[in-house]
């Protein structure tokens, strides 16, 4: 299955207003019986282990700038999937991302049936607050585009 860039599609104003950056990307997979929490799930649930390490360097260079290092709160239970707590959902999407100092981040994971397939669209909006945000996203554009891809691909892969 192959993961193709697409034009998002999707009210940025209502999903996270004033996001700097938006991204899609989509693939077409012949499981009909996804939802886009099961999409989520196999996409940012369990992520590859090198996306994992790449994370988890993230993660010790971010924090001395007081950073968050995962989307979870220890005062707040919440409904997460992987490290990214659930904003909303239906059958056909989800909204998962979370606040910090330097950006606020959403990504929107839609899956709409297309005669014999499901297509199945990961779109990613970010909103800077500052230097540190517009740095931050620069330096990791060019490895999110590579680790988007490959997640999403393994939706297709568990079909």
């Amino acid at each position: 299955m192959k993961v193709r860039e697409v034009t998002p599609e999707v009210d940025t104003d209502t999903l996270l207003a004033g996001a700097q950056f938006t991204d899609a990307y989509h693939l077409e997979t012949d499981d009909r019986t996804l939802t886009a929490r099961r999409a989520a799930e196999r996409m940012i649930g369990r992520p590859p282990r090198w996306v994992d390490a790449l994370l988890t360097f993230r993660n010790i260079l971010v924090a001395p700038f007081g950073l968050k290092t995962s989307g979870a709160s220890q005062t707040e239970p919440r409904d997460m999937i992987g490290m990214f707590p659930v904003l909303s959902e239906t059958p056909n999407r989800l909204v998962a991302g979370f606040n910090d100092k330097h950006l606020d981040f959403r990504v929107v994971v839609d899956v709409a049936t297309s005669g014999a397939s499901q297509g199945v669209t990961a779109t990613t909006l970010v909103l800077t607050h500052n230097l540190l945000g517009r740095s931050y996203l620069a330096v990791i554009l060019p490895l999110h585009r590579l680790i988007v891809r490959s997640m999403l691909r393994r939706v297709a892969a568990r079909s």
